[in-house]
């Protein structure tokens, strides 16, 4: 078990490296989605308050 320690450890680095590459990767498309939403929000708000006059 000992000889493939570094191998295991190194794998295991690897994977949590590449999980937290993943993670921001859903933070950025999560904070990219809610800015559009907010955008699209904003626009119907106009939208609605353009057909109330």
């Amino acid at each position: 078990m000992r000889e493939y320690a570094d191998l295991l450890r190194q794998d295991f680095e690897n994977y949590l490296s590449e999980v937290s590459d993943y993670i921001g990767c859903l933070d950025q498309e999560r904070a990219r989605a809610f800015r559009e939403a907010q955008e699209v929000t904003e626009q119907y708000q106009r939208f609605i308050e353009i057909v109330r006059d």
